[in-house]
């Protein structure tokens, strides 16, 4: 006779394999989870992203989806509120186009415009075409201004001072002037980036006899100034939901870019002052 054939059992290859499934099932839907959680991270806080590597969003925009603009207005609502004792601002330059200056009004209805940051050059050469215009109505208006020079790290360092002192006359009751820096350098080191910084400032200070405000986001202010650049007084840009205060150490900080000022077309950068109105005063020149 002959031998009689084993049974192969093969229920426990079935068992690890739909083990197997399932773990790989499990892992998969986390990974998808994890991604889901990430990319929604990165749209919530984009300002935040885009500030950390150096990048504005656009100001060309002229407004929000609903939902957006919603979501904007109430920031900037709870933050105005906060600071109700503070004095508030913004900031235009000439992508703003004409501004209808008598027709601007309280932000939210009840909270008062007091001072404008208004974008003076750029660079070498570059003048803010809209910059005579609105530095002169500016102060026709009433409000104390001050005037910023947007820094492009690869460019000469006196030749961006002396184009911005060719271009701005500081009076008495302005505000002092203020070195815009938010790239980072494509073609020198971060030693030379900081070298270039401190001439600028340095050759400004000695020109207009006021030590200038040096302007950026949170974490290019935390990673490349903070340390070396402490002697001087800060504007910050941070529009991130969870910040709710102004930082001790921040003169200024710029909380949205996203309002809408009656007047102003398009969006505007809005900012409040690390004091009130008398203390704001103070700060400027005598």
């Amino acid at each position: 006779m002959a031998p009689k054939k084993k049974v192969v059992k093969r229920h426990t290859t079935k068992k690890k394999k739909s083990s197997f499934s399932f773990v790989k099932l499990v892992l998969l839907s986390f990974a998808g989870f994890l991604l889901a959680f990430v990319l929604g991270a990165v749209y919530e806080y984009k300002d935040g992203f885009l500030y950390y590597l150096g990048f504005k969003t656009d100001k060309h925009i002229e407004d929000l989806s609903k939902e957006d603009r919603k979501i904007a207005d109430i920031r900037i609502y709870e933050v105005l509120q906060n600071h109700k004792n503070h004095a508030f601002g913004f900031d235009v330059s000439q992508y703003q186009s004409i501004i209808q200056w008598d027709s601007i009004s309280n932000l939210e209805d009840e909270f008062k415009m007091s001072f404008v940051f208004i974008r003076a050059t750029a660079g070498i050469d570059k003048k803010d075409v809209r910059f005579d215009e609105n530095w002169k109505n500016s102060k026709k208006h009433k409000f104390i201004r001050g005037a910023y020079h947007y820094y492009r790290p690869n460019e000469n360092s006196i030749k961006q001072a002396e184009n911005f002192i060719k271009t701005v006359k500081l009076q008495q009751g302005d505000l002092p002037p203020v070195l815009d820096i938010e790239k980072l350098p494509k073609s020198q080191s971060l030693d030379s980036l900081k070298v270039g910084l401190r001439r600028w400032l340095v050759k400004i200070e000695k020109h207009y006899k006021v030590k200038p405000i040096i302007y950026s986001g949170e974490s290019y202010y935390n990673d490349f100034l903070k340390e070396e650049f402490s002697d001087y007084p800060f504007w910050i840009a941070n529009y991130n939901l969870w910040r709710k205060e102004i930082e001790e150490d921040w003169q200024f900080w710029q909380f949205s870019e996203k309002a809408k000022i009656s007047g102003v077309k398009g969006l505007v950068d809005v900012n409040v002052f690390n004091g009130n109105i008398d203390k704001l005063k103070i700060t400027c020149i005598n």
